[in-house]
């Protein structure tokens, strides 16, 4: 099914539906009127049937049920490629001159592009090995949307905290975590950021500001929000984004989140990475929209925006004043950024290329792949070159084979630790902890 590749990047607050600029065209049905009836006419009157017509129409016996007919053959649904990249408005707006990017230095330009081919590689790396039967469990991948985590980690200021859903990776790497640890626990290794017992999808580093991968869908949107009361509730000027996907947005819970946000102005950031598909279902077919996801947000007096996650300058504008005014106007809002993730919704989903067709994936990859438009645009600026990209590829293939390694050659939890890490009282011998019983696996 065809999607838009680009959302507008104009912010948008509460205002009339009608003003707003659609992002995906919903499909309407056409109603034919009625033909209007002629004035002043009487109806004709029907003539009474003659008693010897209904007796006649009694005396006649039932025509014989036909057989039913042949179902009809059954075609296999074809996957319509999506609209041409060409056909899809752009914005005109040079965001390397907006005041979030305007006083970047070089050497800062360069380290997000480090940043993004670190998880690119790590992730290749992971899918190697994934695929060779060495991890187990889960493995979401966020191959194609790295510009998103890269962009919002660059604009914390240290008391931001931010949380997500369990396609975590990218998240992970981008506040600082490093790829020993993160490959470990996909090995399901004791070395792992969480012992080797969260896996893919429940990385965490709190003293990163980072509460981790979340695997129930939706379920992290509150405990972003309760992220964004306690920093208000210390006084401290920071914000909390909270990353959903769009298919997260249908949970009953986003609501609530929405409800109490703004009855507690919360300084909270809802940051939907719209790469199209919830799983293996297309926006179109599995959520209700008239103009985007966001603007569900005007039903609890939320303000909401929308933007383009390809390009990195794009993507720190528009995040960078909304969380600004979080932080400083306690006013929750809720982004939109359009993205596309080249893998399916894990490694695990077998119909990644039925459910979107082959051409759609390619043409995303060559014309609105974040890294590569990320290095033109340094080349443009004459920031890096050539020998300077590959260079930092060849860092990150490195580090990225090298954590591997360390993963490998690293053992797993010991049989003890499984009691470990379920009550902080236990873990840390409270009075609490030495008190009573806590496992009854005897």
């Amino acid at each position: 099914m065809a999607r838009t590749l680009s959302l507008s990047s104009k912010p948008k607050k509460s205002a009339s539906p009608s003003k707003k600029k659609g992002v995906r065209p919903v499909i309407t049905k056409k109603v034919t009127k009625a033909p209007a009836k002629t004035a002043n006419k009487a109806p004709a009157k029907k003539a009474a049937p003659k008693k010897s017509d209904v007796k006649a129409v009694a005396a006649k016996k039932p025509a014989p049920l036909s057989k039913a007919p042949k179902a009809a053959k059954v075609t296999k649904a074809v996957v319509k490629p999506a609209a041409p990249v060409s056909k899809v408005s752009k914005t005109s707006t040079d965001w390397s001159k907006d005041p979030f990017n305007a006083k970047l230095k070089p050497a800062e330009k360069i380290g997000f592009l480090r940043e993004m081919l670190r998880i690119r590689r790590f992730e290749q790396q992971a899918l190697k090995h994934y695929n060779n039967g060495a991890m187990g469990g889960f493995l979401h991948l966020y191959i194609g949307q790295e510009s998103v985590a890269v962009g919002t980690a660059s604009l914390m200021n240290g008391k931001d905290e931010i949380i997500t859903a369990y396609r975590d990776h990218g998240h992970a790497l981008a506040v600082g975590m490093g790829m020993d640890e993160c490959m470990a626990e996909l090995f399901g290794k004791g070395t792992g950021c969480s012992k080797g017992k969260g896996g893919s999808m429940h990385f965490f580093a709190p003293d990163k500001h980072y509460w981790g991968g979340h695997g129930i869908v939706g379920g992290q949107a509150p405990l972003g929000m309760g992220l964004a009361f306690a920093l208000k509730y210390k006084g401290l000027k920071g914000c909390a984004v909270a990353f959903l996907g769009d298919g997260a947005v249908n949970q009953g819970v986003f609501s609530e989140c929405l409800n109490m946000a703004a009855l507690f102005e919360l300084p909270v950031v809802f940051v939907i990475e719209n790469n199209g598909y919830s799983m293996g279902t297309s926006l179109e077919r599995s959520s209700a929209i008239r103009h985007s996801l966001a603007s569900r947000a005007e039903g609890f007096d939320v303000d909401w925006s929308l933007c383009g996650g390809f390009d990195l300058y794009e993507l720190r504008a528009n995040l960078g004043a909304v969380m600004e005014k979080a932080r400083t106007k306690f006013r929750p809002h809720v982004l939109e950024v359009s993205t596309y993730r080249y893998y399916g919704h894990s490694v695990a989903d077998a119909n990644a290329k039925k459910y979107r067709s082959p051409e759609e994936i390619e043409r995303y990859k060559t014309e609105c792949d974040p890294i590569t438009l990320w290095e033109k645009q340094l080349l443009k600026e004459k920031v890096i070159t050539e020998a300077g990209i590959e260079k930092i590829n060849a860092e990150a293939k490195a580090e990225a084979a090298a954590a591997a390694d360390f993963a490998i050659a690293s053992p797993w939890p010991s049989e003890e630790s499984i009691f470990e890490d379920i009550y902080h009282e236990v873990d840390h011998q409270t009075e609490a902890g030495q008190t009573g019983r806590h496992f009854f696996s005897e």
